[in-house]
């Protein structure tokens, strides 16, 4: 006798009916509603109960099977393998990681079915530096799909994001070169312009990102008189403060680069979490953009495939830059970006993680009410503004409850600037795990009571 599924039959919001279902059922996976050797309803009897064709659940579950959350038993149906655990210890929620949203069985088979594909012979020799032109022009689509449309021919692809960043500085900005940039900004890009030894300039942000007239007053300054500035700037939840720029700032971002004749570097890493109108810089001034992508946080940070998008004027100067670096992108690396880009498991797993934010981000408004930018888009770090002193005993206390922050001073351009803040990396622990650290946190930024709309952190 058959066992009985113990889900309860729904589709999520958004997408295609496949996509929902994958969707809703890799979320009850999560939360932990459906556990580990649960039965999932027969196909048909899904297909009747949900109102939706025979193929589209046939195409979900075998959308979940590739990603290892489900297995099937010759004989008696589809079971939950579901995510393995992860060990106990601190709660780390200083790295800007995306929830796992892959399992031990995609990876799996997917290495074993491209052992039976790529041979010693091909994987022992080089393919051009900036990839092969068939990834290349899947790397071009996956952008088109990120709101950028571009020439295979100008998408080069990279050891991950990071390298493609600095591929970018080392083709924009000489050594000892101009760098403006948001106060706040990455502290990887910081520690790539240090090392080159490039002059940099912090331009003040607001909720909404890089404030046009602070850009504008930096630009006007003596400091910029005579040299050939360099822009970077994340306008997509900008890491560390969660800004996203609305259509109409871009647009007064671009205009000012446009008339001081400053190249633009835009690292658009959180693109899977941008609304659908709303243009990259890069859409909005090609002529003048690099643009920095990758598959680190929209699928998971073990696929080391970085994208690029370079302006023809600029084509030949980073591919000098790009193969000194490294000679050449991973074989490895975007031969599994070809399998997922191709069969649809990075779409899936994209929408996964975008799913899985919501439910983190509803978790944190329950424990640690904090206002939040304006826009609405929402990825997996969210900030805590408050003076620097203040943050680095927020951090230090936060260390010995087992939370670990990131340094409060790292994504500072200039390090002792009084006013700064904490970044909460929400993505990497367990819901679980997260709930614990949450309710840490607001014990100690809000010791004794519930937060009042327009409280500043107590800490």
């Amino acid at each position: 006798m058959r066992l009985t599924s113990p889900w309860t039959p729904r589709l999520a919001a958004e997408g295609r009916p496949s996509e929902r279902l994958v969707a809703a059922i890799a979320e009850d996976i999560a939360d932990g509603a459906l556990t580990r050797g649960d039965r999932l309803p027969p196909h048909r009897e899904l297909a009747y109960r949900l109102g939706i064709g025979l193929g589209t659940v046939t195409k979900a579950y075998a959308l979940l099977e590739r990603r290892g959350l489900v297995q099937s038993v010759r004989g008696r149906g589809m079971f939950v393998a579901g995510l393995a655990p992860r060990p106990d210890g601190v709660i780390d929620l200083s790295v800007n990681m995306p929830p796992q949203m892959l399992d031990d069985r995609l990876l799996a088979a997917t290495l074993a079915g491209l052992a039976r594909r790529l041979d010693a012979g091909t994987f022992a020799g080089f393919i051009p530096p900036a990839g092969r032109p068939d990834h290349r022009a899947l790397a071009a689509s996956w952008l088109a799909g990120q709101r950028l449309e571009v020439s295979p021919d100008t998408v080069l692809l990279c050891n991950g994001a990071q390298h493609a960043l600095s591929v970018a500085l080392a083709t924009a900005c000489p050594p000892g070169g101009l760098l403006l940039t948001e106060a706040a900004t990455f502290p990887g890009a910081l520690m790539l312009a240090r090392a080159s030894g490039h002059r940099l300039i912090g331009v003040d942000l607001d909720r909404e990102g890089l404030r046009p007239d602070a850009l504008e007053a930096a630009l006007a300054s003596p400091a910029v008189a005579g040299a050939a500035p360099v822009l970077y700037v994340t306008p997509t939840l900008n890491n560390p403060t969660a800004a996203t720029m609305g259509a109409r700032r871009r647009e007064d971002i671009v205009r000012l680069c446009r008339r001081h004749d400053v190249t633009i570097i835009e690292d658009d890493v959180y693109s899977l979490f941008a609304a659908p109108d709303l243009p990259p810089l890069a859409a909005l001034a090609p002529e003048r953009t690099l643009y920095v992508s990758g598959l680190s946080k929209s699928v998971s940070p073990g696929l080391r495939v970085g994208m690029l998008a370079v302006p023809p004027p600029f084509l030949e100067r980073a591919l000098s830059r790009l193969q000194a670096s490294c000679t050449m992108a991973s074989t490895l690396s975007s031969a599994i970006m070809a399998e997922w880009l191709g069969d649809g498991t990075a779409h899936s797993v994209a929408a996964s993680i975008r799913l899985d934010t919501e439910r983190r981000h509803a978790l944190l408004q329950s424990l640690l009410p904090i206002d939040q930018p304006d826009s609405g888009t929402r990825g997996f770090h969210v900030w805590l503004p408050m003076p620097t002193d203040a943050a680095e005993r927020l951090v230090s206390s936060a260390a010995a409850q087992g939370v670990i922050l990131m340094p409060p001073r790292l994504p500072l351009v200039d390090p002792s600037s009084p006013e700064g803040g904490v970044r909460l990396s929400l993505g990497s622990p367990p819901l679980d795990k997260l709930k614990l650290a949450l309710s840490a946190l607001a014990g100690l930024v809000h010791p004794g009571g519930e937060r009042r709309q327009g409280d500043r952190p107590a800490y």
